[in-house]
């Protein structure tokens, strides 16, 4: 086996989870549907813990598999990146950085801020697993999708999709190989314009002199100076706090798992039609359903 061949046996089994419950944590069954109600507005934030625990299932999973034996075994490293790495004799080494996602949030929130720069050998995938409880609101993690894609398509797809200066501009971390490894920079960042209008035609200007290509992304050093000199240095932009959420990079994959994941039955309605029945402000309409699905 090679590197791809352990991503293609890894994902194949990933994406075969859809189904799996994991017996990490379990929500108790409310007593009435006002707690019913209270629940369903709060059990969202349980998806870093859960996540964390999936995370750990994950790995045990798939060293479960024969599949992997007779080449290494797979290992969670936390917090360095990614999640987990396929330790043995394979290089250069496999890794998945693990995104847990709880679809009644509706937003995919999790972040993908990694430079391009560091899926040279592409290495290293993503997967997005859905979860719900067993019973919506209640009971232990379920997954209920789950999508494996290639990191450095993730990663050109979020450069490509905001990239646009002088409006909106992504950088490279600084060249930071010389520190220690914790405070070594691997993120990437994305800045919105914040100057003047008449300020703007001028850095639009500056961007049209650099050729017919000047917009296209670039991680390399020579376009981040270019960046950093002609406009960080010269024109006002803001940190954009919300830059790099997987549900706002349009990688056409993530968009059809969203869209699948959204569109699956669950308990006798949509998971779409349950976030926006949760997420509302009609109680009646909500008390209504949560007691015929809860059993009170």
């Amino acid at each position: 086996m090679d590197t791809k061949d352990i991503l293609r046996e890894a994902s194949r089994y990933l994406e075969e989870t859809p189904g799996h419950v994991f017996d990490v944590i379990t929500v108790s069954k409310p007593n009435s549907v006002e707690e019913a109600i209270n629940l369903s507005k709060i059990i969202s934030k349980l998806s870093p813990l859960v996540g964390n625990q999936i995370e750990f299932r994950t790995v045990e999973m798939l060293n479960a598999q024969d599949a992997f034996k007779s080449y290494g075994h797979w290992v969670r490293q936390d917090p360095n990146f990614p999640d987990t790495i396929f330790a043995g004799k394979i290089r250069p080494t496999p890794g998945f950085e693990i995104k847990a996602w709880f679809p009644l949030a509706t937003e995919i929130t999790a972040r993908f801020k990694d430079s391009q720069n560091r899926f040279r050998d592409d290495a290293t995938y993503v997967c997005v697993l859905a979860w719900l409880p067993e019973n919506l609101i209640f009971g232990r993690p379920n997954i209920v999708g789950a999508v494996v894609v290639s990191g450095a398509s993730v990663a050109k797809a979020r450069d490509e999709h905001y990239h646009n200066p002088p409006d909106y501009l992504v950088l490279e971390p600084e060249e930071t190989g010389a520190r220690t490894r914790n405070l070594q920079q691997t993120n990437t960042n994305g800045y919105k314009w914040q100057d003047t209008p008449h300020r703007f035609a001028r850095a639009k200007q500056i961007v049209d002199s650099w050729g017919p290509h000047g917009k296209r992304y670039r991680p390399t050093r020579t376009y981040q100076a270019r960046l950093r000199t002609d406009l960080m240095a010269a024109f006002r932009y803001r940190l954009d706090t919300n830059y790099a959420k997987l549900d706002r990079i349009v990688h056409p994959e993530i968009e059809a798992f969203k869209s699948r994941v959204l569109t699956l039955e669950v308990h006798g309605k949509s998971v779409q039609e349950w976030a926006r029945l949760l997420g509302g402000d009609d109680e009646m309409q909500m008390s209504a359903a949560l007691k015929k699905q809860v059993g009170f």
